[in-house]
């Protein structure tokens, strides 16, 4: 059952995906892929909850994690596209999220439980969550940018960059969603230093370091493009640094532990 459920999300994932790269093709404009994506978040957050249910509470190994952050991602990627003109992003982020969840039902790794007790931890891990989200769709925004400045300049401008909002448009939203994720980042760390005890603990110092980095740099670009008019190809590789540093922490030291060593 849970695996008819996994894959039933990932044939949505992958509808919307088609679906997008078709009116891409086009040049046409509807909402069926989101459609298709919403079926496929509410069939992965599904998926999820009765995985907890299977297994009491939620196994935290690599790509369990994984599953949960990018769910977390088309999860805010919707929502937010309700508002902003944020669909095309899907275009990158509904297939990322099949692959993950693939992977992520056909590969075992070792169990990673952890007792959640507090409101205090599960404030943590949900507002790590969002930041992780939010962040990895102004990077994804960030790289689109960087694509559409170029394709501009090019003569004639490619259909998939005539597609997307204005260039202004495309840079306002990327700065609202670096001020959202910088936000999100602050209460994550501000919870975890409040309710984790030993943060800087050998199994979790590397991460606090990496995440305070990333919240140093984005706050960093923050300050630079309001003092300094920061934009173009300074912010979106200062974005995207940054946005490194915080895939190490979420990531790193999992990936080590539990795909290269435990093999070793």
């Amino acid at each position: 059952m849970l695996k008819f459920i996994a894959y039933s999300s990932v044939i949505a994932y992958s509808v919307s995906t088609i679906l997008a790269v078709w009116q891409l093709h086009h040049r046409t404009l509807s909402r069926r892929p989101l459609s298709f994506a919403w079926l496929a978040a509410v069939l992965h957050t599904l998926y999820i909850g009765l995985l907890c249910e299977q297994q009491n509470g939620f196994n935290f190994n690599i790509l369990n994690v994984a599953s949960l952050n990018v769910l977390g991602v088309v999860l805010i990627l919707l929502l937010t596209a309700i508002t902003k003109p944020v669909e095309k992003l899907g275009l990158f982020l509904f297939p990322l999220a099949a692959i993950i969840l693939t992977v992520n039902v056909s590969i075992n790794t070792t169990p990673h439980l952890l007792p959640i007790h507090t409101e205090g931890m599960v404030l943590h891990i949900l507002t790590s969550i969002l930041a992780f989200s939010l962040l990895t769709i102004a990077a994804v925004q960030a790289v689109l940018l960087a694509i559409q400045e170029y394709q501009l300049k090019q003569h004639p401008p490619s259909r998939f960059s005539l597609l997307l909002p204005s260039l202004l448009t495309m840079e306002t939203l990327l700065f609202q969603l670096i001020t959202a994720g910088v936000g999100a980042l602050t209460l994550s760390l501000g919870t975890g230093f409040l309710f984790l005890h030993n943060l800087f603990a050998q199994h979790l110092a590397h991460k606090t370091i990496l995440s305070l980095l990333a919240w140093i740099i984005f706050c960093a670009i923050l300050v630079g493009r309001q003092r300094y008019g920061w934009r173009g190809r300074i912010a979106v590789n200062w974005i995207l640094a940054g946005f490194l540093l915080l895939l190490l922490s979420y990531f790193g030291s999992k990936f080590v532990l539990e795909l290269i060593l435990s093999k070793a």
